[in-house]
Order: structure tokens, then sequence, then C-alpha cells
């Protein structure tokens, strides 16, 4: 390995450490708790060195976004081979619901914390989560040009579900579904996004 190619990955390494630092900073304290110079404590280096990565600490939690979206936009590609439309939907809403709840401090920074929200307002810019949106629209496009779905919209159609099942997840991540048994919580969720699901199907002709 030449010094150039050893330099790039020594500094991957670094910006791993940190960002993996922060992210379990932030959820042992909660983010308004946590500083750049905690976070430089905690890898035993000076907060200059994580001023080379990031500028500030809304740069790392937007990092640590982005990165979830990466992983969200991969988990949602295993239902991208199910041919009917219609099922495919279903799946999608399964697929993010699971997502959510396997990985709810990714989804709690992706889709709950304000710093990422301003961070895209300032600059925006929503890339990471657009594609996400988009593949999104176009299940929901099939269903249309397939006669499941009326033709309206698409981008209310694409809201309305996305916020059913937002809603959902951010209930059961800030744990605010106490009046649900917590073992029934995964057959209340599935019986729920096929309640939703169902209730937009047109009668095919």
């Amino acid at each position: 390995m030449g010094i150039a190619e050893r330099k790039e990955k020594e500094k991957k390494e670094m910006r791993s450490l940190i960002l993996d630092t922060a992210m379990r900073l932030f959820l042992e304290k909660g983010f308004e708790k946590v500083t750049l110079r905690g976070i430089a404590e905690e890898i035993e280096y000076s907060p200059a060195t994580i001023y080379l990565y990031f500028k500030d600490k809304n740069d790392i939690l937007f990092a640590l976004h982005t990165e979830g979206f990466e992983r969200f936009y991969r988990h949602q590609q295993t239902i991208r081979t199910i041919k009917d439309p219609w099922k495919r939907l279903r799946k999608h809403a399964q697929a993010y619901m699971s997502f959510a709840l396997e990985n709810p401090e990714y989804y709690d920074l992706m889709f709950i914390m304000r710093g990422p929200g301003e961070k895209i307002k300032a600059d925006r810019e929503w890339g990471a989560g657009m594609r996400s949106y988009d593949f999104l629209k176009q299940n929901i496009q099939d269903c249309m040009e397939a006669g499941y779905l009326p033709r309206e919209d698409l981008d209310v159609a694409a809201f309305a579900i996305w916020s059913f099942t937002h809603g959902m997840a951010s209930l059961i991540i800030r744990q605010r579904c106490g009046m649900i048994p917590k073992e029934a919580i995964p057959a209340v969720v599935n019986a729920a996004v096929d309640f939703m699901i169902e209730a937009r199907k047109k009668q095919k002709q």
C-alpha cells in the first residue's frame, strides 16, 4: 500500500471512529448534551481533529442520518423483484416498518431529531431521502397504472402512505404504545399496514 492509499485509509478510519463514537454518545446522553469536545475526549484526540472532518455537531448528525438512509435504501431493495405492484407496495410498507423497529436509533435521527432537518433546510438538498421517497412514488405509480389504486395526485398518495407508516414507527420507537402489549406489537403493525393499504385498494374492473 502506497503513502497516498494509507493516508486515505487512515482518514476513513478516523471518520468512522468519530461517527461511531458520536452515535454512541447521542444514544447514551441525548443529542443536546453531547458536545464536540466530549466526542474528542472519548476518542482521545483534540477537538481540532474533529473539525478536520466535520464543521459542527449537526454536520456529524447529518452524516449519521445519511448513513441511515443508505442502509434504509438497501433494505428497501429487497422488494424490487416482486413483480405484482400491489404485493410490492404492501411489502414496501412492511419493509419500512421492519427497518424502523430493527434500527430505532437510526430511524430516530433520520426522521425525528431536528438537527438533520435543519441542515437539509439550509442546504436545500436531501438526496439520500429523496431516493427512497421516489422509490415509494414509483411503486404507487405502478399500482395506479395496474388499476389497483385510483389515479390521484401521486405526491398526495405517497405522502399519505409514508406519514401513516411513519406515525406508527414513531409511536412505537418513542414508547407511546402502552395500550398495546409489547408482544402484540408486531402483529398489530402488520394488521395495521394491511388495513391501511387495503382501504385504498380500488376494485379492479
